[in-house]
């Protein structure tokens, strides 16, 4: 395309009312989920066992990087990789909200939200990667407490973060109808539980809010990032 032809272009686009979407955001999610996966599934097989959970002696959080350092490195790395993407997703849906003239409230938590849960994860990420490089030289209740760090960033925080990330995006979708209603309704009930899921803190038996919080909360961001309209035109007449 030639320089003279290149204000024609911008000149129709403006007058069609197009602006630059920015990446697919359904893609996005898809790339943070597969990462999310991979990270839980792929230094398992490695390691032929699974990452120690939290209520592991310390121990045998120890013994764990110091045999499998490489499993360890590979969990911090995909982790890390996935919370990219995640910020990424937050930006662009943020955008796509205002597009849409949503001026509530809702588009700055969700924005708030998502960037949260990325530095959440990244941090997680980091952390484990750290202890997968140097947990042989460590003393373990060092590696434990490091371990419980990255646990709770990237547990707690990770889906607390998210949970506002996803009730951002739902009520306005319910409300405007951008997404089908049940769509939105399953994002307002996993909001919810990411929102709650920090009790877990206190009471470990709600642990298991975590991962339905991590995979299916990201499958439903997929779902969005496919679904949501993309400028006033395409949003449903009430």
């Amino acid at each position: 395309m030639t320089d003279s032809a290149a204000p024609l272009v911008h000149h129709e686009d403006a007058r069609l009312g197009r602006r630059p979407d920015g990446p697919n955001a359904g893609i996005l999610a898809i790339v943070v989920l597969v990462l999310s996966i991979a990270s839980v599934a792929l230094p398992a097989m490695a390691a032929g066992t699974a990452y120690p959970s939290t209520s592991a002696a310390s121990d045998a959080i120890a013994r764990y990087f110091r045999d499998h350092p490489f499993s360890g490195n590979l969990t911090g790395f995909l982790a890390f990789g996935a919370s990219v993407p995640l910020g990424i997703y937050a930006a662009t849906t943020y955008a796509r909200l205002l597009r849409l003239g949503i001026r509530v409230p809702g588009p700055n938590i969700s924005f708030y939200g998502g960037i949260a849960a990325s530095v959440m994860l990244g941090a997680s990420g980091l952390l484990i990667w750290a202890m997968g490089q140097s947990a042989g030289e460590a003393p373990a209740a060092v590696v434990r407490l490091v371990a419980d760090a990255a646990f709770a960033l990237g547990g707690f925080g990770f889906a607390t973060g998210t949970g506002l990330l996803i009730a951002g995006i739902a009520v306005p979708a319910l409300i405007l109808r951008l997404t089908p209603p049940w769509l939105a309704w399953a994002g307002l009930v996993l909001a919810v539980l990411g929102e709650i899921s920090f009790l877990g803190m206190f009471w470990p038996g709600l642990d298991y809010l975590l991962p339905i919080v991590r995979f299916i909360g990201l499958a439903w961001l997929a779902a969005v990032g496919f679904i949501l309209p993309r400028n006033r035109h395409q949003v449903p007449k009430r």
